[in-house]
């Protein structure tokens, strides 16, 4: 099984890139555990909630690997990049436990795919920086790039968006 990382800033298109891509690949896809533990949080979120959502996340996404192990792709609605610059941008450098997370787990994708900022800012109550989109994509892509880890970018919209993907995908040589 290859896990690929759909990853990149707020309001990007992770998540229904992930679906579109798991069905195509007839596949599924681990969902982003933070939407849920945040949903149900009666407080604004602090750093142990990070923590508790990068594990809970790996954990997840470990039990969607052995569990559709038969199938081709695992595509994950996130990954410890995010946990990384969610945690540095709003607590600052994570603590070593979730250091040693992220560098565990850096390598367990085939390949990342890096959401480009070109789709309109969707409003959540989940998400806080419409205005620094362009800021966290080039954090995002320089991290990807200093952990020399496959990954491309992928825009458009709609199905050009899938398109870019499922060729990006193939670039890299998972196709």
């Amino acid at each position: 099984m290859r896990r690929i990382a759909i990853t990149g800033p707020e309001s990007t298109g992770k998540s229904a890139l992930c679906e579109q891509l798991a069905r195509h690949f007839d596949t599924v896809f681990v969902p982003e555990y933070a939407r849920y533990y945040i949903a149900r949080l009666q407080r604004p979120y602090q750093a142990d909630d990070l923590a508790t959502i990068a594990y809970r996340q790996m954990a997840l996404e470990d039990r969607y690997a052995q569990r559709y192990a038969r199938n081709s792709y695992l595509l994950c609605d996130t990954d410890m990049t995010v946990i990384k610059i969610w945690h540095e941008h709003a607590f600052g450098a994570m603590p070593d436990c979730l250091v040693q997370l992220f560098e565990a787990r850096r390598n367990n994708y085939a390949a990342y795919l890096l959401n480009d900022i070109d789709l309109p800012w969707q409003p959540d109550p989940q998400r806080e920086h419409p205005h620094l989109r362009p800021f966290f994509f080039d954090w995002y892509h320089q991290l990807l790039q200093q952990n020399s880890v496959p990954f491309a970018v992928v825009s458009g919209t709609d199905e050009a968006r899938i398109a870019n993907a499922l060729q990006s995908l193939a670039n890299i040589g998972l196709m």
